[in-house]
């Protein structure tokens, strides 16, 4: 088994253990248009690069039972979610909860939570 897989496995799933859904997970981010093959392809939803990632993460664990995947997987997508939307909005908190479709409490409590306030 390799050693992400490995780190991924423990109970305590914290960010600098999680790099291969880490490293998938930011080259669909910093990749958002990523093409398929074929002469005439349409960019990958993000269901489809979510899907991919997740493939790619069960075959790294090589067979080893993996817990606590949804906290894992969460914090992995939130964090850069939350990023996304408060650039794209310039900080704008009330914009970005509208976006989200969040009220502004909770929006401010997940922004503290990952350490963006």
């Amino acid at each position: 088994m390799n050693k992400n897989a490995l780190a991924m496995t423990s109970n305590k799933t914290q960010p600098d253990q999680s790099n291969s859904l880490t490293k998938a997970s930011n080259s669909t981010f910093d990749n958002a248009k990523v093409q398929t093959q074929g002469l005439h392809s349409e960019p990958k939803s993000l269901r489809q690069s979510v899907e991919e990632s997740l493939i790619q993460y069960f075959s790294e664990l090589d067979g080893q039972q993996t817990t606590s995947l949804y906290e894992l997987f969460m914090h992995q997508v939130e964090a850069p979610l939350f990023e996304c939307v408060m650039q794209h909005t310039q900080d704008n908190q009330s914009k970005a909860a509208v976006l989200l479709g969040l009220n502004r409490g909770t929006l401010r409590k997940k922004l503290k939570q990952y350490d963006l306030l």
